[in-house]
């Protein structure tokens, strides 16, 4: 994989500075260009999938675990197809997706907690940790618009700090890349 990643920095940073656009633009708009958000998301996720596939195709002969830098560029082609074909199925996906998550793991650690009491001590903040997350499920499925730009805002932070390690990562690679050529 060192090879394929070393042949194709350029990949890299350009996959990063995809993520930073997608973080930066995020931020700057976030109610009004959730849709356009939304399809920015899908074509990223399209061209981030594909330039794998394509390192991963382009490798395939170096590398005997090029089929794992393919299964995540094929994930990454059908989520953006996924969300091209319907977008606010994804929005509205991630976001339940996301409350029923909080709701199981609110209900579990209350039930732990309740059986914990004997036990240990200072189970009434496991207890309480479990009320939030269930409060968390409820606030979530009761405001969907305001789940959604918070879930934005989280996703556009998260795309900024991977795109720029992506960017260090290329030239980084990059630079290895060099002293093993002139070596």
């Amino acid at each position: 994989m060192f090879h394929i990643m070393t042949r194709y920095w350029w990949v890299l940073v350009l996959r990063g500075i995809l993520a930073i656009t997608l973080g930066i633009l995020a931020f700057r708009w976030p109610g009004v260009t959730l849709q356009a958000f939304l399809i920015y998301f899908g074509a990223y996720a399209l061209v981030d999938g594909s330039f794998s596939i394509f390192n991963a195709i382009a490798g395939r002969g170096e590398e005997d675990d090029w089929w794992i830098m393919l299964l995540g560029g094929v994930a990454g082609v059908i989520v953006g197809i996924v969300t091209f074909r319907a977008p606010v199925l994804a929005a509205a996906g991630l976001l339940l997706y996301v409350a029923a998550w909080a709701l199981a793991k609110g209900v579990l650690e209350i039930v732990a907690a309740i059986r914990l009491r004997k036990v240990i001590q200072g189970e009434f903040w496991l207890a309480l940790a479990g009320v939030t997350s269930v409060v968390f499920a409820f606030v979530i499925m009761a405001y969907p618009v305001a789940g959604v730009l918070s879930l934005l805002w989280v996703i556009a932070t998260y795309a900024i700090v991977f795109g720029v390690l992506m960017v260090i990562l290329g030239f980084r690679v990059r630079s290895a890349h060099t002293r093993l050529r002139f070596a």
